[in-house]
């Protein structure tokens, strides 16, 4: 079960990945019809990889690692491909975004289906 909870961050991160690159892609890139393109080829890539996601992961845990991952790498695109500046508020958010899915990671729903299982397993 632990493989596959692995699997299915791995497939939130890509997704988030995906989203950021399809932003930086309707910026980046100026002719219009490799735009779309490309736009539309990492969205219909990141819907695939949150849906493998959310095989392995409850649907709270599957949205925020995604939000973040996108979250995060669309703010650090901004400030390395186009000058923006980050600011202290973007960087606590950051911070707490991360915390925030470093706690859903060690859900107590997790433990509680766990457990669950265990007491089957008795019976």
């Amino acid at each position: 079960m632990e493989g596959n909870k692995k699997t299915g961050y791995a497939w939130a991160i890509s997704a988030g990945f995906n989203a950021a690159l399809a932003a930086i892609c309707a910026k980046l890139i100026s002719y219009q019809i490799l735009r779309y393109g490309l736009v539309v080829v990492f969205n219909v890539t990141m819907w695939g990889c949150y849906v493998n996601s959310l095989k392995a992961l409850s649907s709270l845990q599957a949205t925020v690692t995604n939000f973040a991952t996108n979250f995060l790498t669309s703010g650090l695109a901004g400030y390395f491909l186009f000058e923006e500046a980050l600011s202290f508020q973007w960087l606590t958010g950051a911070v707490l975004i991360v915390i925030g899915v470093l706690v859903l990671s060690k859900s107590s729903i997790d433990r509680k289906l766990l457990k669950d299982q265990l007491e089957e397993k008795k019976d």
